[in-house]
């Protein structure tokens, strides 16, 4: 999962670092990159976005991997592609196509905006993706970490990316107080390699995501454990508090068919997903129950039978379309432990 930087100073090109701060002696420099690179090309996991350079399919997979864990994105990558393989298939498509593909990877806004850049590429394009961060930046959706990871990885531009593993693993290193953002950023950029940027930037991640983890560092198993100051002294952080609380959905079904509501489209969280209905649990039998976690709250799902009769403001979809609309994950989730898909 790439999970978001900490940090909000802007990043300076390597043109501009001979004005800032020397985080790493000169010295030092060579032997990290090295080690780190090395540690990659023998540990890194297995990925399918791995084993491409094309900007397309980096760009998608570097959309998935916010917020959302590696494995779902593993299962989910594969068929995105096979559905919209190239950018003029992504942007040919209609919306409600791409957010019922996008289904169960959560955070739709990025679906919604990897549709309208692709629309812009074909528009304004040509078809033509970006080769530069910078220009990646222009387009809907893309930050400063996800177009510099795309023009690193696919196009060999020497730009740091800066996501919250990353920042973990340099805070730590450095030892830097948490209240340095615009350092850190110098700092990625002092450190990355020039001649492997791309392959060093996904080190760096994947440092960050397998060994040097929040809680438990698995400090004896990293590259770079020689030159870092902290050594697993781990710096005290806040603790989110996750919230906990129930919720009751009606499953009705009739003559094939499944009642689903839509959300309203200007709601803040999911708007335009399909869902089944919320209700109140009373008098009506549990047909199942389940945990479901969107952000800080914990859901604890209880699904209901209802009559169709006790149903209204929806629709009813047949069994056979549900595959091809936008539901919700957890309306996915709950169609598939009935059964239904």
């Amino acid at each position: 999962m790439r999970v978001a930087s900490l940090g909000t100073a802007a990043y300076n090109p390597p043109n501009s670092l001979s004005s800032q701060p020397n985080y790493f002696a000169s010295e030092k420099l060579r032997p990290i990159r090295a080690s780190l690179l090395r540690w990659f090309s023998r540990e890194q996991r297995c990925l399918p976005w791995r084993e491409t350079r094309d900007p397309y399919r980096i760009w998608i997979s570097e959309v998935m991997l916010q917020q959302t864990r590696v494995g779902v994105v593993v299962q989910r990558y594969g068929e995105f592609l096979e559905r919209f393989p190239d950018v003029h298939a992504l942007a040919r498509a209609q919306l409600d196509e791409v957010l019922a593909a996008w289904s169960g990877l959560g955070y739709y806004r990025r679906a919604r905006a990897l549709h309208e850049a692709a629309r812009e590429i074909v528009r304004h394009r040509a078809g033509k993706l970006p080769r530069s961060s910078q220009e990646w930046q222009t387009l809907p959706g893309i930050g400063r970490y996800t177009a510099a990871a795309i023009a690193s990885i696919a196009f060999g531009e020497a730009v740091a990316v800066l996501d919250g593993n990353v920042e973990r693993v340099l805070r730590r290193l450095l030892g830097l107080p948490l209240n340095s953002a615009s350092q850190i950023w110098d700092a990625a950029g002092q450190l990355l390699s020039r001649s492997s940027p791309g392959d060093f930037n996904q080190a760096m991640m994947e440092l960050g995501a397998t060994i040097c983890l929040p809680a438990q560092p698995r400090c004896a198993h990293c590259p770079i454990r020689s030159w870092c100051v902290t050594q697993g002294v781990l710096p005290r952080t806040a603790r989110v508090t996750r919230k906990k609380k129930s919720i009751a959905y009606g499953l009705a079904q009739r003559n094939g068919r499944v009642y689903l509501v839509r959300r309203p489209p200007k709601t803040s969280l999911m708007p335009d997903m399909w869902e089944l209905p919320e209700i109140q649990p009373n008098n009506h039998p549990v047909r199942f129950e389940l945990r479901h976690a969107i952000t800080v709250t914990d859901y604890r799902v209880s699904v209901v039978r209802v009559r169709a009769q006790e149903v209204n403001g929806g629709s009813w979809v047949r069994s056979d379309e549900l595959r091809k609309l936008p539901l919700t994950g957890l309306a996915r989730r709950i169609l598939r432990l009935a059964s239904v898909i």
